[in-house]
């Protein structure tokens, strides 16, 4: 697989973004269906701060989009990709570790 430069760094701007387990906390939830950031809050057992300071970074990734609606902005995922990739690397992180056999000598 080829890739080019700008598309190589765009890749590290969205693994940088999922590097923290609130993002991709965050992140699954979202892919249950759209909430508000008091719904993430009870949801997430994360403090209203933090859900939002992640929000504003996973939004300005472009991994998540927020539409307003009065007071309240309901959070959903960009898109199928963004939780096609949080599920392919939580299903990667649980598989066991395939350790080689090293032979005795």
């Amino acid at each position: 697989m080829r890739a080019e430069r700008a598309e190589l760094e765009a890749a590290a701007c969205l693994f940088k973004a999922l590097a923290t387990p609130a993002r991709l906390q965050l992140l699954c939830l979202l892919a249950e269906g759209s909430a508000t950031a008091s719904r993430l809050v009870e949801l997430s057992g994360l403090s209203q701060p933090l859900v939002s300071q992640h929000l504003r970074i996973l939004g300005e990734t472009g991994l998540v989009l927020s539409t307003r609606h009065g007071r309240e902005a309901l959070h959903a995922l960009a898109d199928t990709h963004v939780s096609h990739i949080v599920a392919d690397a939580v299903a990667h992180a649980a598989e066991p570790a395939a350790v080689p056999e090293v032979p005795e000598h």
